[in-house]
């Protein structure tokens, strides 16, 4: 089944977060020869820890999705300031429908309608919006989703979730957040295959499924 999306968008309101919802999907969609592109809307200038550069996300963006397997001109890094994604939807909207003119997508994988971080809420709404004649599935972030309806799996093998954490070690600005760990991500992927009879597997909410 998954071997049918050829063209696929991964919608991040932040860099991090396309790799923490789907990152061992995004590595198997490559595998299975998928063209993927990836799209950041905030570098988060304003939450750069001391020390480090102010765009230093821009470069450990590019570096986490090379070790997923996204080319670098695949990757589109918008500058709208943290927390504040929800005063410039209309801009927001205008770029997804720019894009979604560029290359129609057979596959959304954007943050679940029901993730509370108001910026991840923008892009989620927005991306409704955009596409909505496409399959969208909501990716999972269990420290924002009030609720996350397990509609679907998608079943991954060991190099999958590695290939996620080690993407993640790129965010060397982001410290040491427990959801970060290498512990953490196979841990989730182990209980989610466990629903499926899986080794390993990343959950999804299904907002849209165009057959």
């Amino acid at each position: 089944m998954l071997n049918k999306f050829k063209n696929i968008y991964v919608l991040a309101p932040h860099t991090d977060d396309g790799e923490l919802g789907a990152g061992g999907t995004i590595s198997k969609l490559i595998e299975l020869g998928a063209n993927v592109y990836y799209f950041a809307f905030s570098t988060a200038e304003k939450s750069v820890p001391d020390g480090f550069p102010k765009d230093i996300l821009k470069t450990e963006v590019l570096n986490a999705t090379k070790k997923l397997g996204i080319p670098k001109e695949n990757v589109i890094i918008y500058n709208y300031e943290v927390r504040k994604l929800n005063y410039a939807r209309q801009e927001i909207l205008e770029d997804l429908i720019k894009h979604r003119k560029e290359l129609q997508p057979d596959l959304v994988l954007m943050p679940s309608l029901n993730d509370i971080h108001q910026d991840h809420s923008t892009i989620a709404y927005e991306g409704l919006r955009a596409f909505k004649n496409t399959t969208i599935l909501g990716y999972e972030l269990i420290w924002n989703n009030l609720t996350f309806d397990t509609t679907s799996f998608v079943k991954l093998d060991k190099n999958h979730i590695q290939a996620k954490s080690d993407a993640l070690k790129e965010y060397k600005s982001q410290g040491k957040r427990d959801y970060m760990s290498e512990e953490f991500i196979f841990s989730l992927a182990k209980a989610r295959g466990v629903q499926i009879g899986s080794e390993y597997a990343e959950s999804f909410e299904v907002i849209r499924f165009v057959f």
